[in-house]
């Protein structure tokens, strides 16, 4: 069986790519990676993420304003929703609650979540949902804006079971990041053992979070292999199954047709 990842969550447009971003996506598909959805911080990046796109054909983005991200003028439904109306946009964020750094007031990030959550609705894709040292705010809002009928994914998920069970029941998706492989994370490989196999999800968040054994330098998609590899050690499987396992779940997440 061939190896077929899908990194669901990277920043291949940042300025860490460019100088060499031509030799990353090489090396990527050298690794058995065939799929990438660039994720938006910002609004102002969708007219580079949609250009991106529209140069390779195993991209996809997103379009969004991260929940720590001091814009000027904060987002509407409505922008949401026309920066989001490309073929290649295939989710919304990534947005979130972020108590680690509060660079944005916790009121106006949660203001823009629920703008985000609605505008996920409005345009029928999947939003991509930013938790950090915020679980229960997070979970809270999600459920009072009825997330459940867009559905999206918990990226760089890095709570408990508990928190992955209440964001499963409203219909989402939990991805893991390179942060699974790290030694003291032993809780959180439990939990990726546990994600039902059709909501499992894998993702790098490059530039950032290198898994094992590339710790402490830039984060690329080809990385999302070792991601891979440990989650399918903790559930058992092979590497093959577990990339198929989830590819095939973050295509049907972002309603990609093969």
């Amino acid at each position: 069986m061939s190896l077929s990842l899908f990194d669901t969550h990277c920043h291949i447009d940042f300025g860490q790519f460019d100088t060499d971003r031509d030799e990353v996506f090489s090396r990527m598909q050298q690794a058995g990676v065939e799929r990438i959805v660039a994720v938006s911080v910002e609004l102002n990046q969708a007219a580079r993420l949609s250009a991106l796109a529209e140069a390779r054909n195993n991209v996809w983005f997103s379009v969004g304003s991260h929940p720590n991200h001091e814009e000027e003028e904060e987002p509407t439904v409505e922008h949401i929703c026309a920066l989001a109306d490309h073929p290649r946009c295939v989710a919304i964020g990534e947005t979130g609650m972020d108590f680690f750094r509060q660079h944005v007031e916790p009121e106006i990030q949660e203001n823009r979540f629920r703008t985000h959550i609605r505008a996920a609705k409005e345009t029928c894709k999947p939003v991509i949902v930013h938790m950090r040292e915020a679980d229960e705010v997070t979970i809270q809002v999600m459920r009072e804006e009825g997330v459940a009928d867009c559905g999206g994914i918990m990226h760089c998920f890095s709570s408990t079971w508990d928190i992955a069970s209440q964001a499963l029941d409203m219909g989402m998706c939990i991805a893991f990041s390179g942060n699974v492989t790290y030694k003291r994370n032993e809780e959180l490989r439990d939990v990726a053992r546990q994600v039902p196999d059709d909501r499992l999800l894998i993702e790098t968040d490059a530039p950032y979070l290198a898994p094992v054994p590339h710790r402490g330098k830039r984060n690329e998609p080809t990385y999302v292999r070792d991601v891979a590899a440990c989650i399918a050690e903790v559930r058992g499987v092979n590497l093959e199954t577990l990339a198929a396992m989830t590819s095939r779940n973050a295509l049907r997440c972002f309603k990609i047709q093969e």
